[in-house]
């Protein structure tokens, strides 16, 4: 992967210890929440349902748009995640990153097949 394609250390840092961070596609949408992992010093997002109005269809549609982590607004690019074996290193992320009581239904969602697929990467734009 080309340095281009890789956020700064101190934004990942930021974006490893963040719960959540907001996504938008574009310019005009409003920013929605979403959880986010880093795995091998990448950054991924999954989405929880594929709504025809969600974040997710609107940057499989429009992959430029930004994020919000903290008080910083960045401008990004979501890639489709095509690997199973990136989709695998991302379900198990998300597993040990969010390993509370109250996170596991959600944990144990994002690891279904249909779930797994809506996985995007986000590089800076």
């Amino acid at each position: 992967m080309a340095a281009k394609d890789r956020f700064p250390p101190s934004l990942l840092e930021a974006l490893d210890k963040a719960k959540i961070l907001g996504v938008r596609s574009g310019d005009e949408h409003r920013y929605t929440g979403v959880w986010v992992v880093v795995v091998d010093n990448r950054v991924y997002v999954r989405s929880w349902n594929d709504k025809p109005t969600g974040w997710y269809r609107a940057f499989r549609k429009e992959p430029v748009g930004s994020l919000q982590v903290g008080d910083r607004e960045v401008a990004i690019s979501a890639r489709h995640t095509r690997s199973e074996r990136l989709r695998d290193a991302v379900t198990r992320a998300y597993a040990q990153k969010y390993d509370t009581k109250a996170s596991q239904k959600w944990v144990t969602g994002f690891a279904e097949p249909r779930r797994a697929q809506a996985t995007l990467e986000l590089v800076p734009a």
